[in-house]
């Protein structure tokens, strides 16, 4: 299917692979590799990675992962975010246009590719002029290295302004039952634009699959122990979220994990949503998930669930642009 006006085309589903590197537990290399060759038979062609999901050791899984099968796959990949060495938690962006080449050049080669074809600005960069950044990444186009070009967690007037650059074919941001945002005027500002929507972590991190009750289920590094939404009284109120997709699932016959991402599918065939994961029978119940028709009264339920309680992230400031 088409991502965005551009020619761009990828699959109905993608395959987030950010948790095989870090963030979720355990990495499991043979796994994640076994998970990302199930998902190529399974008919997955787009693989989101970025350069900060290791760091930097996602993307030479992912390559090395697609050897062999390089042409039957949709390379996406991001830069602009910084890492702390001393604390992984702590971030920077960085839109400035020599960074922007140095980054893509560096992706290519701890992908091995000679091309990416869909580069995405992480965050956009309050101090780097949108139309600089998004110049340099139209070079890259025009040098042959990306084919086409995304932003991430961008406000409605900087894609504008980006697009006005260069035609931008998708837009990352996070999308879901539970972080329902860019209904007011993230979508209808891509929609009117022809650009694609991929929203990411479309489970809620996790959560949607009703699989935790209490961050002690969590690993001592897993991210979501720092989330607000996964924080004391605010993950006991939203479980009340889980329980409302459950008794959907329930009468479906399904997984709850299977009712969160019908229901993305069903707010448009524009979404491309990206369920990340690093296990086979996971991603086997993801992709089934296509195959699940939701009905008005299945809709209305899950539409009228309360929004959630607790912030996306502990530190908003990076969100937006």
């Amino acid at each position: 299917m088409p991502l965005g006006d551009q020619g761009l085309t990828v699959s109905r589903q993608g395959l987030g692979c950010m948790g095989m590197s870090e963030f979720y537990g355990e990495r499991d290399d043979a796994e994640s590799t076994a998970t990302i060759h199930r998902a190529l038979d399974l008919g997955v062609t787009l693989f989101d990675s970025a350069d900060i999901y290791g760091p930097f050791a996602n993307e030479v899984l992912l390559g090395q992962a697609l050897v062999g099968r390089r042409d039957h796959a949709v390379i996406a990949t991001k830069f602009g975010i910084l890492r702390d060495p001393d604390d992984p938690r702590k971030r920077g962006v960085d839109g400035r246009p020599d960074y922007v080449r140095q980054a893509c050049d560096a992706s290519l080669q701890r992908l091995g590719v000679d091309h990416i074809d869909l580069y995405y600005q992480h965050r956009v960069d309050p101090d780097t002029p949108i139309e600089e950044t998004v110049g340099a990444m139209a070079e890259l186009v025009t040098a042959g290295k990306v084919r086409y070009l995304g932003l991430s967690e961008a406000a409605p007037a900087t894609i504008r302004r980006a697009h006005a650059v260069h035609p931008i074919s998708a837009l990352q941001t996070e999308y879901s039952l539970w972080s329902r945002e860019p209904e007011v005027e993230i979508l209808p500002t891509v929609r009117e634009l022809g650009i694609g929507f991929v929203p990411y972590s479309p489970l809620g991190r996790g959560f949607l699959t009703g699989t935790v009750r209490s961050t002690d289920q969590l690993g001592p590094d897993d991210f979501r122990r720092f989330s607000p939404r996964f924080e004391g009284d605010n993950l006991e109120v939203n479980i009340g979220i889980v329980e409302r997709i459950d008794a959907v699932a329930t009468d479906k016959g399904v997984t709850p994990a299977q009712i969160a991402l019908a229901w993305v599918h069903a707010q448009g065939v524009d979404l491309v949503p990206i369920p990340g994961t690093k296990r086979r029978p996971y991603l086997e119940q993801n992709v089934g998930a296509l195959a699940i028709e939701l009905t008005a009264d299945d809709l209305e339920q899950l539409g009228g669930i309360a929004a959630p309680q607790g912030d996306r992230y502990a530190d908003m400031s990076g969100i937006g642009g």
